[in-house]
């Protein structure tokens, strides 16, 4: 005799057993890397969660291990590091938090990095040379990462090197809301928005809208074959007896920004003001940036600065909160293009 078959509707409650039905729900995790500890428990704090308590240990060998002490599986993972120095210890550290991430089952995976490694390895200038930044996408991407998330790329064509969304921040809210505090009056009035090289005219000119006032550039020419090395050649537009703000991405060496500030101040710039994104500060930085020539430096803190690297005239502002809201858009699958009102 052949058996009846028996149907049945899964979307029904009542035709599974009791206990099988359990109703999902999203879960935000952060973790934080070793890099930048202050700016993950900053962030975490202002989504109002905490880091997931993690275990680290780096073995006499050098080898790094990490461990995350509670389950994640399921979760939406978001995984802070910055790539200050040493910025190799700092990759591979988090390639192994990721692969731990995706060998726990954690449901997807973001990588929070304020700054972007080797992300001035974008091209290649000449010929055998590496695409690095490329590489280190291709490596996230490999070890288990869904989607990145980064504050002011060097080159916006790095967005297309990782195969998956990238969330590009950009901190200039951030250093707006301070200059539009501080700049009142005369200064104000003064102001002229200075792009440190050609290369970098697209962002100044931004700010130039924004805060209403003329734009300069300045002409520079670096050696390809000697590295930090540059010189200024000549300013286009007018600086004389103006508080120029200079505007980039970031500063290592600190040579460009202060030769660019040297050339202002010989062509009768009244003030100089540095505004960046990242703090690489490489020596000798600390003590260039502290040239008569600089009357201020703004920076945020996408990478951590040591004490040992801070001076009179430097202005640190937290970007904690700008990474919050957008980490917070992403989880509730909200647009993170209208924090910043749809352009940079």
């Amino acid at each position: 005799m052949a058996r009846k078959s028996k149907t049945v509707d899964l979307d029904r409650e009542n035709d599974i057993a009791p206990g099988l039905v359990a109703k999902t729900k999203k879960r935000l995790v952060v973790a934080g890397g070793r890099s930048h500890p202050a700016l993950s428990a900053e962030v975490a704090e202002a989504i109002g969660t905490e880091l997931v308590p993690t275990e680290y240990r780096t073995f006499a060998s050098g080898e790094i291990l990490t461990r995350f002490e509670v389950s994640i599986r399921g979760c939406d993972f978001f995984l802070i590091q910055s790539f200050g120095p040493p910025v190799n210890e700092w990759l591979m550290e988090t390639l192994i938090m990721l692969d731990a991430a995706k060998r726990a089952s954690a449901k997807r995976i973001t990588v929070v990095a304020p700054y972007y490694p080797y992300s001035r390895q974008d091209k290649k200038s000449r010929g055998r040379e590496p695409i690095s930044a490329r590489l280190v996408a291709d490596l996230l991407k490999t070890a288990g990462a869904d989607r990145i998330m980064s504050v002011d790329l060097h080159a916006a064509q790095i967005q297309g090197f990782f195969d998956g969304p990238v969330d590009h921040l950009f901190a200039k809210p951030v250093l707006l809301e301070y200059f539009e505090r501080t700049l009142t009056g005369d200064d104000r009035a003064k102001l002229t928005v200075v792009s440190p090289d050609t290369g970098r005219v697209r962002v100044a000119d931004t700010w130039s809208d924004s805060l209403g006032a003329p734009l300069a550039i300045i002409h520079k020419r670096r050696d390809p074959n000697v590295a930090n090395e540059v010189t200024v050649n000549e300013i286009v537009g007018e600086v004389d007896g103006r508080v120029c703000l200079l505007v980039d991405d970031m500063i290592d060496t600190g040579g460009t920004i202060v030769k660019a500030a040297e050339a202002l101040k010989k062509s009768g710039a009244e003030r100089v003001i540095v505004a960046a994104t990242h703090a690489i500060f490489s020596d000798p930085a600390a003590e260039r940036l502290q040239s008569e020539a600089i009357d201020e430096v703004v920076v945020t803190d996408t990478v951590p600065i040591p004490p040992g690297k801070r001076f009179a005239s430097l202005t640190v502002l937290p970007i904690a909160p700008l990474l919050a809201r957008a980490i917070h858009e992403v989880f509730e699958d909200g647009s993170v293009t209208s924090m910043f009102d749809g352009a940079a």
